[in-house]
């Protein structure tokens, strides 16, 4: 016959099945963000993201894809080339250069034109102001005109 549990073991019982369950939740959070990090931004550039990471910045990587890719990106009311566009402009007026270069490179991997990101860019102009504008427009030239863009 089993022993009754006691009032403690069975709310630790249920906490410990609940932390397990929530795991199991983030992980496949975890790994449907990553997927979708690697299709817009690239295997090369996720790679160096992840190997660059040392034990402090870990956590940090590991909310980008639980919580950016893992479910912002996942959700239905905008399309990815969309939310490109939109994060090529807010990446812009925050003047985040290097954040912007690759996510000109995932705007152009979800079907965005270059004439498109030059029209962000260019309406960026008049909102965030000409030199943040002419930064950005430096930034994602040297995606658009690489060789292999």
């Amino acid at each position: 016959m089993r022993e009754k549990q006691r009032p403690n073991e069975f709310i630790l019982h249920a906490i410990l099945s609940l932390n397990a369950s929530e795991t199991r939740m983030q992980d496949d959070q975890y790994q449907q963000g990553l997927a979708t990090r690697r299709a817009v931004m690239g295997d090369a550039f996720v790679e160096r993201a992840l190997a660059g990471a040392s034990d402090f910045t870990q956590p940090i990587q590991d909310h980008i894809s639980r919580n950016a890719w893992g479910d912002v990106w996942q959700r239905e009311g905008l399309d990815r080339k969309t939310r490109s566009l939109v994060t090529v402009a807010m990446l812009t007026a925050l003047g985040k250069q290097h954040e912007l270069r690759g996510h000109v490179r995932g705007a152009l991997n979800n079907g965005a034109s270059v004439q498109e990101i030059q029209e962000v860019l260019l309406h960026a102009a008049v909102y965030c102001g000409v030199p943040t504008a002419v930064d950005a427009f430096r930034t994602a030239a040297e995606v658009v005109d690489a060789p292999n863009a």
